[in-house]
């Protein structure tokens, strides 16, 4: 039998689960509002990006944060991640050219764990 994992270790894993049924969770209400998902996690030597949509034309970076209300999910988003997601955004597109004709985004979708969503469409912008 294994060794029972530390509490720790059982806090990460109960995060990551929440994390996954976020991002399916956002996946499902994007493409409800008529988004295609382009990829899913895609990862990039700069980092991970959640979700990449695109709608008519307009590319969306999409950042999900699950954390137990809205108001912290809303402020979960640092200035170091902005970063990451930035430089990870500009490899994804350089290895996926032909997307975004009218333009790209960095959306967030904030998810409650009482399954309440809202996402933050043009969350940041390149400074």
């Amino acid at each position: 039998m294994p060794p029972d994992p530390s509490p720790r270790r059982r806090r990460g894993s109960l995060a990551h689960g929440a994390g996954l049924q976020a991002e399916a969770m956002a996946r499902a209400a994007l493409e409800a509002q008529g988004w295609t998902i382009l990829a899913e996690r895609a990862r990039t030597p700069a980092g991970e990006l959640d979700l990449i949509a695109e709608r008519e034309g307009l590319l969306a970076f999409v950042e999900v944060k699950a954390r137990p209300s809205l108001y912290e999910a809303a402020f979960a988003l640092q200035p170091r991640q902005k970063a990451r997601l930035l430089a990870a955004a500009e490899a994804w597109l350089a290895e996926n050219p032909g997307h975004g004709a009218q333009g790209m985004r960095f959306d967030v979708v904030l998810v409650a764990a009482d399954g309440a969503i809202r996402r933050i469409a043009d969350a940041f912008r390149l400074e």
